[in-house]
């Protein structure tokens, strides 16, 4: 039954959220509007097929927007908002994740100027720390840059 396929799809994304420490509204959201046709809610609709209240919704979709993951938009002559996957969405979660990369090898060594201590087993988890983001600040550039050359073809080819 294709209703309760959507419904499980629709879970499922709100989990995959929360296994990263976020809100199960902000993947049962993104879950609705992945699978929806045509590929956008209204905040009545979202707060209806997920059994949500509005002011929940409003929330959500806030926070979404601020992620840019989701974009607001209305159709002329209608005063209802309405809410779609931002284009773009996915690389731009990325791009901000590298500029988190930074700030975490930063702390790194900010911890190992501050440490007291040369011992090699005192030291060990901030160098590890360091180093593997530097590694990924390092190398993620040129991912994201062969996504942009080779996410120019449609989608499905990049096999």
């Amino acid at each position: 039954m294709l209703d309760e396929e959507r419904r499980r799809y629709i879970e499922e994304f709100g989990l995959l959220f929360g296994q990263f420490g976020l809100s199960r509204m902000l993947g049962r959201v993104l879950g609705v509007l992945m699978i929806s046709d045509p590929p956008e809610r209204s905040a009545e609709g979202l707060a209806e097929e997920l059994g949500a209240s509005r002011g929940s919704i409003s929330q959500t979709t806030r926070s979404l927007i601020q992620m840019s993951l989701v974009q607001r938009w209305s159709r002329p002559g209608e005063r209802r908002d309405y809410f779609r996957i931002k284009p773009g969405a996915w690389h731009e979660i990325m791009r901000r994740e590298m500029e988190a990369l930074g700030s975490f090898r930063k702390t790194a060594e900010r911890g190992l100027e501050l440490l007291d201590s040369e011992n090699p087993e005192a030291r060990r988890s901030l160098e590890e720390m360091r180093d593997f983001y530097a590694y990924w600040e390092k190398e993620m550039p040129a991912v994201l840059e062969r996504w942009e050359r080779e996410g120019r073809d449609e989608p499905g080819d990049r096999d």
